[in-house]
C-alpha cells in the first residue's frame, strides 16, 4: 500500500505544478508585425499617440492597401500589438504590430491572402539548451511563443497543446524521433489533428547576460523530416523573447510555404484504409492472411480427434499457468480518459502480485491504451488479481479489458 501510494505521489509531481500555457484564441484578422516608429512630442504620452496613429498608416502601406484618410485606417484597426517599446519625457521609440478587422478590411483588400487551410498540424516546440531537450516539461520562452502567435491569419492550421497535466508525460522530445505509426496516429487522434510539425529552437547563451544564438530548424511529419533552418541572436535576455516571436513568424513563413509546393501534408500511412495501400505491399497483406488462414487450417486439423487417439482430444486448456519458474505475457486493455488516469492505472496494474513487468503498447489519451504484462499465472488467476486490485475484468483468451 505505501509502494502503491509512493507511485500516486510520483504521478502527481510528474504532471502537476505551473506547465500548461494556454494558446490565445485564434483569429483571422490581419496582423502586420516589426512596424518601427520613432517620435517625438511635447510629452511622451503624446508621443506615443502620435507613434501609434503614424503605425497605422504604415501597416496599411504595408499591407498594400488603398490610399485612405488617417481617419478610415484607424477605424479599421481592432488592436495596436506592442513588441517592444521606450517610452521618454518626449520621445516615443517602439517595434509595434497592428491588427485590423477583416470583416472591415476585406472591402479594401478583397480576399487576397485568404487561401484554404491545411488539415490540422499537431505542433511540438522543441528547446534545445545546454544539453538537454525541452518541451513541455516545464514553461519555457519557445512554448510561450508560440502559445502567443497569432495563428489565425495563418493558411497553416495549427493545434496548440497547453502542455498542462498529462501532455507533459505523453508530449515530449523522444516522442519526434518514434516512427511508429500505432504510436503517432493514437497522439494525433487524440488531438484531432492529421500531422505533426516540430519547430526546434537550439539556443546558446555566450555568457551569462551575454548574446544568445539562435539555430531554428522546422522539421515535419513522423519521420521527422528536414523543411528548413535559420539563424537569429539576441542581445542579451531581455532580447530573448523578441528574437523568439520573429523566429515564430520565420516558422510560420517556412510552413506556409511548404504547405503551397505541396511539401506539408498529411501521411498517408498515418490513416491507411482498405484500398489505399500500394499494391505490393496489398499483395505481402494478403499473402500474410493467407498464411494465417493456413496456419489456423492446420491447428484445427490437428485438433479434431483420430482413431490414435480414441477420439479424446488433448489440447491444454486456455487458463493452465505456464510451468513453474516462467512466466506468459498478456495483453491487457485499459480506459485512459487523461495523463493522472493512465499513471495512476499502470502504477497500480505494475503493483499486482505476480505481475514481473508492464509494457506500453500504445498511449491514446481520451481513448483505449493498451499495456503488455508479464505474469507467473494462467490469465484467469491474472483476471482474479486485478479484480482484487478494485479493476472491473472482462477476460478473452489472451487479453483482459480492465476499468476502475
Amino acid at each position: 500500500m505505501a509502494l502503491a501510494g509512493g507511485a500516486g505521489w510520483l504521478a502527481q509531481a510528474q504532471v502537476g505544478g505551473e506547465r500548461g500555457i494556454a494558446a490565445v484564441a485564434a483569429s483571422r484578422d490581419i496582423q502586420v508585425s516589426d512596424i518601427e516608429v520613432d517620435v517625438r512630442a511635447d510629452t511622451g504620452i503624446e508621443a506615443r499617440e502620435e507613434a501609434w496613429r503614424e503605425a497605422q498608416v504604415k501597416a496599411w502601406e504595408k499591407l498594400g492597401g488603398p490610399s485612405l484618410p488617417e481617419s478610415r485606417i484607424a477605424g479599421l484597426v481592432s488592436a495596436i500589438v506592442i513588441e517592444n517599446e521606450r517610452l521618454g519625457p518626449k520621445r516615443y521609440v517602439a517595434t509595434l504590430g497592428v491588427i485590423f478587422d477583416r470583416q472591415r478590411a476585406a472591402s479594401f483588400l478583397g480576399e487576397d491572402g485568404v487561401g484554404q487551410r491545411s488539415a490540422p498540424m499537431l505542433l511540438l516546440p522543441v528547446t534545445v539548451s545546454g544539453g538537454t531537450q525541452l518541451m513541455y516539461e516545464q514553461r519555457n520562452p519557445w512554448q510561450r511563443a508560440w502559445a502567443e502567435f497569432q495563428a489565425g491569419q495563418s493558411r497553416v492550421n495549427y493545434v496548440r497543446p497547453h502542455g498542462a497535466g498529462g501532455e507533459s508525460l505523453l508530449l515530449t522530445f523522444g516522442q519526434t524521433s518514434r516512427r511508429s505509426r500505432v504510436w503517432w496516429s493514437n497522439i494525433l487522434e487524440g488531438y484531432g489533428a492529421a500531422d505533426v510539425l516540430v519547430p526546434i529552437a537550439r539556443l546558446r547563451y555566450t555568457y551569462p547576460g551575454g548574446p544568445i544564438e539562435g539555430t531554428f530548424t522546422a522539421r515535419h511529419g513522423p519521420d521527422n523530416r528536414y523543411l528548413d533552418s535559420f539563424t537569429l541572436s539576441a542581445e542579451n535576455p531581455d532580447q530573448l523573447p523578441a528574437m523568439l516571436a520573429q523566429a515564430v513568424r520565420r516558422f510560420d513563413a517556412v510552413f506556409q510555404v511548404a504547405l503551397a509546393d505541396g511539401t506539408i501534408r498529411p501521411d498517408p500511412t498515418l490513416n491507411v484504409k482498405a484500398g489505399d495501400l500500394a499494391p505490393e505491399i496489398q499483395r505481402l497483406v494478403e499473402l500474410g492472411r493467407a498464411l494465417k488462414a493456413r496456419d489456423e487450417a492446420r491447428a484445427q486439423a490437428a485438433a479434431q480427434p483420430t482413431e490414435a487417439s480414441g477420439g479424446a482430444i488433448n489440447a491444454a486448456p486456455v487458463n493452465a499457468p505456464p510451468p513453474e519458474g516462467s512466466v506468459a505475457l498478456y495483453t491487457v486493455q485499459f480506459q485512459s480518459p487523461d495523463g493522472a488516469a493512465f499513471s495512476a492505472i499502470l502504477a497500480s496494474v505494475r503493483g499486482t502480485p505476480g505481475v514481473r513487468s508492464t509494457g506500453i503498447r500504445s498511449t491514446a489519451i481520451g481513448g483505449t491504451s493498451v499495456m503488455t504484462v508479464s505474469y507467473s499465472g494462467s490469465i484467469g488467476q491474472l483476471a482474479e488479481a486485478l479484480r482484487a486490485r478494485g479493476f472491473t475484468v472482462q477476460q478473452g483468451a489472451t487479453a483482459l479489458l480492465i476499468s476502475r
